[in-house]
C-alpha cells in the first residue's frame, strides 16, 4: 500500500444487499403493519372502533349509569310498596308489578353490561355476555310490550264489560302473565339455539337481535309477534273502550273516578312506551331492508339507548297518576303511615 493513497475496500454485491435490507426491512415491516390495521375491519370483542372517538363511549356510559340508577330505584320501589300494603294486591297491579319486574331485570342485566362495555369502549367481555346481553333485553322488552297489551285488555274487560258482570280476578290476571312470559321466551330463545343469532351493534358495545335479511324468515316472524300483534291488541282493545264510551253518551265520565284516573293512566303508559321503542323497530327494519346502508355508529347507537329509557317512564307514571299508589309509595319512601 502507497502512503497517501486513498483506501479502497472492495464491497461483493451481496454483501451491499444485506446491508440494505438489514436497514430497511424494519421499516418496510412497520408500514406493512400500519397498513394492516388501516384496512382491517375492527373487531367488537378485542377493540374499540377506530372511528369513534373514546369520548362518546364514556358519554353513552354515563348515559346507561343515569338510566339504570333511576329504573332500578323506581321499579324496586313499585314492587316493594306493592309487596308491603295489601290494598296494592289488585289483578290490575300485578301486571303492573310484572311490568315493573321485567323493567328491572332488563336495567339489571342489559343497563349493567352496557355501562361495563361502554366504559372500557368496546365489547371486552365476551361471545357468552353478548348472548345474554341480547337475550335478556329482547325477551324483558317483549314481556313488557305484551303486559302493556294485557293492561289494554283489562281496561277494554272492566269498562265495555264483554261478559256481563264477570269480574278479572287474580286467577285472571295470573294466567295471562303466565302467557306473556311463555310467550316471550319462545320468541327470544331461537337465536340462542342457534335459529339466527345474538349479534354486537354497530356500536360495538351492546347486543341485539341479528337484523341480517339472510334469516328473512326469522325477522318477519319476530316482528309480526313480538311487535305488530301485542300492538294491535292495544289499539282494537282502545278502539272498542272508545265506541263503548261513544255509545253510551261519556259513560267514562259516568264510571268511577279510581277507574278514570286507571285508564288514562294505563293509556300514558302505551304511549310513552311507544315512543321509546318505536325509533328503534324503524330502525331495525331499515337495516334488515338497506343492509348496505351506512349509518354512524353512534346515530345508529341512538335507538336502542333512547328504547331503554323506557323502564324510567312506567313506575313514575303508575306512581303519580294513581293517587292510591302515590300514597303508599310514598309512604314506604319516606317511612311515614299515612292514611290513603
Amino acid at each position: 500500500m502507497l502512503r497517501g493513497w486513498p483506501v479502497i475496500t472492495y464491497i461483493k454485491p451481496s454483501e451491499t444487499l444485506r446491508w440494505h435490507d438489514k436497514i430497511w426491512r424494519p421499516h418496510l415491516r412497520l408500514l406493512l403493519k400500519h397498513l394492516d390495521d388501516a384496512f382491517k375491519p375492527d373487531d367488537p370483542f378485542l377493540g374499540p372502533l377506530k372511528s369513534v372517538a373514546p369520548w362518546n363511549f364514556k358519554v353513552f356510559a354515563a348515559w346507561m349509569l343515569l338510566v339504570t340508577s333511576l329504573s332500578l330505584s323506581e321499579n324496586f320501589l313499585v314492587m316493594f310498596a306493592t309487596y308491603k300494603f295489601k290494598q296494592l294486591r289488585q289483578p290490575l297491579n300485578y301486571i303492573i308489578v310484572n311490568l315493573s319486574l321485567a323493567d328491572f331485570l332488563v336495567s339489571l342485566i342489559g343497563g349493567t353490561l352496557s355501562i361495563v362495555t361502554n366504559y372500557r369502549g368496546y365489547f371486552f367481555l365476551g361471545t357468552w355476555a353478548c348472548v345474554l346481553e341480547g337475550f335478556a333485553v329482547t325477551f324483558f322488552g317483549i314481556v313488557a310490550l305484551w303486559s302493556l297489551a294485557i293492561l289494554a285488555f283489562e281496561r277494554f274487560f272492566v269498562i265495555c264489560r264483554p261478559w256481563g258482570n264477570t269480574r278479572l280476578r287474580g286467577k285472571h290476571a295470573t294466567l295471562g302473565l303466565l302467557f306473556v312470559w311463555a310467550f316471550s321466551f319462545i320468541c327470544t330463545i331461537p337465536p340462542v339455539l342457534g335459529w339466527s343469532s345474538y349479534t354486537v351493534s354497530r356500536i360495538g358495545t351492546t347486543c341485539e337481535p341479528n337484523w341480517t335479511p339472510m334469516i328473512h324468515m326469522v325477522i318477519i316472524t319476530f316482528f309480526i309477534t313480538c311487535f305488530i300483534l301485542p300492538l294491535g291488541v292495544i289499539i282494537v282493545c282502545y278502539i272498542f273502550f272508545w265506541m263503548q264510551v261513544s255509545n253510551t253518551h261519556g259513560r267514562l265520565v259516568n264510571t268511577r273516578k279510581p277507574e278514570r284516573q286507571v285508564s288514562r293512566m294505563v293509556v300514558v303508559m302505551i304511549l310513552a312506551f311507544m315512543v321509546a321503542w318505536t325509533p328503534y323497530a324503524l330502525f331495525s327494519i331499515i337495516v334488515t331492508i338497506q343492509p348496505t346502508i351506512y349509518l354512524d355508529p353512534r346515530l345508529a347507537a341512538v335507538p336502542a339507548f333512547f328504547a331503554k329509557t323506557a323502564a324510567v317512564y312506567n313506575p313514575v307514571i303508575y306512581v303519580f297518576m294513581n293517587k292510591q299508589v302515590q300514597c303508599k309509595t310514598f309512604s314506604t319512601l319516606f317511612d311515614h303511615p299515612t292514611v290513603c
